[in-house]
């Protein structure tokens, strides 16, 4: 009898760690010192999102304080594709250029005028020719550096905020007499960010 008694407290425990560690994804708890920004790039969450999921009028949040995390259309297989197409995409361009490249993607993401998701506006076909060099040159395979993921979680950070660019180019190296009309919004190291 004893023995069934323990084994039944050890299944309503397990049942209860279960339970209460389930209540808690999608959730954080605000630690001393800690950021929206903090909170967004440690959650692969938009600090616009964590805003909105919240009810938040300003960037201010308090240690214990409780916050809801929004749920993120970007998986890991995602941030990893999206870290090795800003590895060979910004290979040796400065840290804000690998963000800005990062942010790109997103952005087409979020807009009407591409494919939904991060795996499709990498991937994507246009007028016969891969949006992305390096899905056609193979570099997309290459190992990205923790430079280059740490400039996707910024960017997926900041995803939402900027100016918006859909586009980026080396003005020394594009042959796209195309690209070139787009409306320049920045530029980076040697890539021009436009839209």
């Amino acid at each position: 009898m004893r023995k069934h008694l323990l084994s039944g407290i050890a299944a309503l425990s397990m049942l209860a760690f279960t339970s209460s560690a389930a209540a808690a994804e999608g959730v954080h708890t605000v630690k001393k010192g800690e950021s929206l920004w903090d909170i967004g790039k440690a959650n692969s969450v938009s600090v616009l999102g964590l805003m909105e999921e919240n009810g938040l009028e300003s960037h201010e949040i308090q240690p214990g304080q409780t916050l809801s995390l929004p749920e993120t259309d970007v998986s890991e297989e995602d941030k990893e594709l999206l870290a090795k197409l800003v590895q060979a995409e910004a290979k040796g361009e400065p840290y804000a250029g690998k963000v800005a490249v990062a942010t790109v993607v997103l952005n087409r993401v979020d807009s009407d005028e591409f494919p939904d998701s991060v795996k499709e506006v990498v991937y994507e076909v246009s007028n016969g020719h891969y949006a992305f060099s390096p899905v056609q040159n193979g570099e997309i395979n290459n190992t990205p550096s923790d430079e280059s993921k740490r400039a996707v979680e910024e960017a997926l950070a900041f995803r939402g905020q900027g100016q918006g660019s859909l586009f980026f180019y080396n003005p020394d190296t594009s042959t796209s007499s195309w690209i070139t009309s787009t409306d320049t919004i920045l530029t980076i190291g040697n890539h021009v960010f436009a839209k």
